[in-house]
C-alpha cells in the first residue's frame, strides 16, 4: 500500500511540475511582441516542442537571431544564397490559402492546409460528394492518396467543413512520424544551445542571503573542436541578479573549460553538464524583499559560437 501511495505521489508530483510549465510558456506566448507572436504562428507545424520552449524563453533581443538560426538549419544547401526549404514551406502555405477557403478561417490553419503544407500535393485526391458510393453515407469525403498511404477528411454536413479523419491507431502513429521526420529537417545532428536553471537558497537573515545558482547544459547541444585524443570547449557564463528597477545587486563571470574524450562524449550525450555558482547577497536586500528581482543568465559556447540568454525572477 505504502509503495502505491509513494508511485501516485511521484506521478502526481510530474503532473504538477508539467502543468506548471504548461502554464508558464502559455503566459510567455500570451505576452509576445506581434512580429514573434507571428513567427511562432506560422511555423506551428515544423516547429519542435523543445524549440518553441527555447524561443519562448529567450529575451526579445535575442530571438531575431533564433529565427535566424532556425532556418538555417532547415536549409538543404547552406552553399547556396536561397533556403529552399523555407520558400517552399512558405509557398505552400500560400496554396494552402487559395485551395481551402469557406472553413471560417485561413486554410493553412484548416485540417486540409495543415497536411497539404506537411507533405506537399498529395499523388491523388478523390472526392466523395454526400451519398456517393465511397463516401459510406457519412457525409462528404475527400482521400488523398500520397503513395499508397491515404488521408482521409470528413465534412458531416457537407459545408465545406472538412476534418482529417485518422482510421487507425496505426494510421495516427504513422501520421505523427511523418510530421516529426518534417519537424527535424536539420543537416546537422545537434540541438539548440540551452540550459536548465535552478536556484538554492541555504541561507535567509536580515543581513544575509546565500545559496547557489544551478545550471545544466545538455552534452548534446554543445559543440566541441577535436585537439589531439581530446574534445574542448569552453563555457561562458554571465550571471547578473539586478533588482526591479534594474540596479545591479551581484554579478558573476567566468569561464569554464570542459574537455573530455570521444567516448566520454558518447556515454554522456544524453547526459548534462552541471555548474555550481554559489552566491553571497549583504546589499539590496530591502528592494528584493519588497519587490520581486530577475537573474538574468548568459551562456556562451566558445567553440560552436552559440549564445543563449535567459530571464528568471528571484524573491527572497
Amino acid at each position: 500500500m505504502k509503495s502505491k501511495r509513494f508511485y501516485l505521489g511521484i506521478c502526481l508530483s510530474f503532473f504538477w511540475l508539467a502543468s506548471i510549465v504548461s502554464c508558464r510558456l502559455y503566459n510567455l506566448e500570451r505576452k509576445l511582441a506581434p512580429e514573434f507572436a507571428d513567427f511562432l504562428s506560422k511555423v506551428r507545424y515544423i516547429i519542435t516542442a523543445e524549440e518553441r520552449k527555447i524561443f519562448l524563453e529567450l529575451p526579445d533581443s535575442e530571438k531575431d537571431a533564433f529565427i535566424e538560426e532556425f532556418w538555417r538549419r532547415r536549409d538543404p544547401d547552406p552553399e547556396t544564397e536561397e533556403n529552399e526549404f523555407k520558400i517552399e514551406y512558405f509557398n505552400r502555405i500560400e496554396k494552402a490559402n487559395e485551395l481551402f477557403l469557406g472553413e471560417g478561417r485561413p486554410g493553412w490553419l484548416t485540417d486540409r492546409g495543415r497536411i497539404y503544407i506537411l507533405f506537399g500535393p498529395p499523388t491523388d485526391r478523390i472526392t466523395y460528394p454526400m451519398g456517393a458510393l465511397g463516401s459510406g453515407g457519412r457525409g462528404c469525403q475527400e482521400i488523398w492518396y500520397y503513395g499508397n498511404f491515404p488521408v482521409v477528411f470528413l465534412d458531416e454536413t457537407c459545408t465545406g467543413q472538412y476534418v482529417l479523419v485518422t482510421l487507425s491507431l496505426e494510421h495516427l502513429h504513422e501520421l505523427n512520424l511523418a510530421q516529426s521526420r518534417m519537424q527535424k529537417t536539420f543537416t546537422k545532428e545537434k540541438e539548440f544551445l540551452d540550459f536548465k536553471f535552478a536556484l538554492k537558497k541555504d541561507v535567509v537573515t536580515e543581513e544575509r542571503v546565500e545559496g547557489v545558482f544551478l545550471i545544466e547544459i545538455p552534452y548534446e547541444a554543445l559543440w566541441f573542436s577535436s585537439e589531439g585524443e581530446w574534445l574542448k570547449t569552453v563555457l561562458e557564463v554571465t550571471i547578473e541578479l539586478k533588482s526591479a528597477a534594474g540596479q545591479v545587486v551581484w554579478q558573476h563571470k567566468e569561464s569554464y573549460p570542459l574537455q573530455m574524450t570521444e567516448e566520454e562524449l558518447k556515454t554522456k550525450r544524453k547526459k548534462s553538464h552541471r555548474l555550481e555558482i554559489p552566491f553571497a547577497l549583504s546589499q539590496g536586500l530591502e528592494s528584493l524583499r519588497q519587490e520581486k528581482g530577475r537573474v538574468e543568465v548568459r551562456l556562451y559556447n566558445q567553440t560552436g559560437g552559440e549564445k543563449v540568454q535567459k530571464t528568471f525572477e528571484f524573491k527572497i
